[in-house]
């Protein structure tokens, strides 16, 4: 069985297993290969990439919760001449499709970086990250440059909390499949006492989020795939019950591994549907 996870043309991205990692989780594919075998994997998502170099952040990155982790990291990346360079032999090798999360800075760097990763052979696909900050008509903008740029399947990763008018403009966009979402931001003190704002991985985010991906599985005319704390099998069945085509797997790589094998062994040749007596609560208060 295979799962086609973004909009039919003629370069739709079909995966042989519903589940990937997020953003971030795991390098640019050389990290934790010791630990995961990767063609176990429906898609390996790359770590945010830049037009130009980023350092990381200044001081303290992480900050440990008593459910979860705050992690600020200031997407530190080579920029995206040097990650192509570095990293397409080892994207050839991995044996699953590539997708490239790509960070928008400005409409003129997205269609850079979309056309220079529309000429890799080793790439599949893009995945756009938008800025929580953007405004519903900003986020439209930066999606249709991004895809009057690519002839590669565009997939948008919407902020935590956007609005479904937001989700309508990257539709409108010509984004052909979305994430939802990123992870949400938050604000935590460290050992030292010192207040961090970063973003919030944990199991507690599961609820918000797949509340959020029913309602856009029921009113989106594109593809959706469910990110935030899948931490079990069962999590991610959740996901595909309340009607996204595929998961993403973030924090949970890092306690355990091998996670991502686990939901790949049990949800591949398998579909799910939400229960004709499960509440539709979907769109409630």
């Amino acid at each position: 069985m295979t799962y086609r996870i973004t909009r039919p043309g003629k370069h739709s991205l079909i995966l042989e297993t519903p589940v990937m990692n997020a953003a971030g989780m795991l390098g640019f594919g050389d990290s934790y290969r010791d630990l995961i075998n990767y063609e176990k994997l429906g898609a390996f998502v790359t770590n945010p990439i830049t037009y130009s170099p980023r350092a990381p952040a200044n001081g303290t990155r992480i900050v440990p919760l008593e459910a979860g982790v705050l992690i600020h990291t200031g997407l530190p990346n080579p920029g995206l001449s040097k990650v192509l360079s570095t990293y397409r032999t080892l994207w050839e090798r991995l044996g699953v499709p590539i997708i490239a999360h790509i960070v928008l800075n400005n409409p003129e760097e997205i269609r850079r970086c979309i056309q220079a990763f529309d000429r890799e052979e080793s790439g599949d696909a893009v995945e756009l990250g938008l800025n929580d900050e953007l405004s519903t008509a900003e986020a439209q903008w930066y999606v249709k440059a991004a895809r009057d740029g690519a002839e590669k399947p565009l997939l948008v990763r919407l902020p935590f909390g956007a609005s479904m008018d937001m989700a309508k403009a990257v539709i409108d966009g010509g984004a052909d499949a979305m994430v939802a979402c990123s992870a949400p931001r938050g604000t935590a003190r460290d050992q030292s006492g010192k207040l961090v704002a970063g973003r919030v991985y944990s199991p507690t985010i599961k609820p918000l989020i797949l509340r959020y991906v029913g309602q856009l599985a029921r009113r989106s005319s594109i593809p959706v795939i469910g990110a935030g704390g899948i931490h079990s099998v069962q999590d991610a069945r959740d996901y595909l019950d309340a009607g996204a085509v595929a998961v993403q797997v973030d924090s949970a790589v890092w306690s355990a591994p091998k996670l991502f094998e686990t939901i790949s062994r049990e949800l591949g040749g398998l579909g799910f549907t939400q229960s004709m007596d499960t509440p539709d609560n979907w769109d409630g208060d």
